[in-house]
């Protein structure tokens, strides 16, 4: 994933993006209880990767949780820390995450490996298990599909994944599922699809 790219594209929508996105109000509620559920308990650091306007951070940290939200977007990282004073926001980059292995009892991907090439995917979930504790919790979301494909995404290509197959690469990266959540395409949004899973 070019991270230029994706943060040239997302500064250039970033007002508008906050404007939709910015408050966890603007989340739907499945959504917001799976995460509680999963990542609204944990008793060490949660990150949350790709935490764009820091709503999700925010939520959580509302929840009590220890938690980092981490994203390439200087506009987005600003408007975090001004809505969400006292909680920790970091500009970079979910690639080179800048922690010890086996110490992050929790991460959240909300959306944020969308722009993740194919290739590169389940390397990222690697990753992910890297930095995690044994029985840490990983809470992702993606845009769901009968099979892996790009699209035209309003800000930049993305690609669509079937949950079953998401599931068998985290299967393959050290995770086991615990949870789905899956919600059908309308005439304004695509279907969507979040997955719970547990480090192993």
């Amino acid at each position: 994933m070019e991270t230029d790219t994706v943060r040239q594209a997302y500064t250039s929508v970033a007002e508008r993006y906050i404007e939709l996105f910015g408050t966890s109000q603007q989340v739907d509620a499945d959504d917001l209880a799976l995460i509680r559920r999963h990542l609204g308990s944990r008793p060490g650091r949660v990150l949350d990767l790709g935490c764009g306007p820091g709503h999700l951070t925010g939520y959580l940290r509302e929840l009590g949780v220890d938690v980092m939200g981490i994203d390439l977007v200087p506009e987005f990282i600003a408007h975090a820390r001004a809505s969400h004073p006292g909680v920790e926001f970091h500009l970079g980059s979910m690639e080179r995450l800048d922690v010890a292995e086996g110490s992050i009892d929790g991460i959240l991907a909300w959306y944020s490996l969308i722009h993740l090439p194919p290739p590169e995917f389940d390397g990222m979930l690697k990753e992910f298990r890297r930095v995690l504790v044994p029985a840490g919790r990983l809470v992702l979301g993606v845009f769901d599909a009968e099979e892996v494909g790009a699209f035209d995404h309003k800000v930049l290509t993305a690609y669509r994944w079937p949950v079953d197959e998401v599931s068998e690469r985290l299967g393959r990266a050290g995770f086991r599922e615990v949870e789905r959540l899956r919600r059908p395409g309308t005439d304004e949004h695509r279907p969507l699809a979040a997955i719970a899973a547990v480090a192993v």
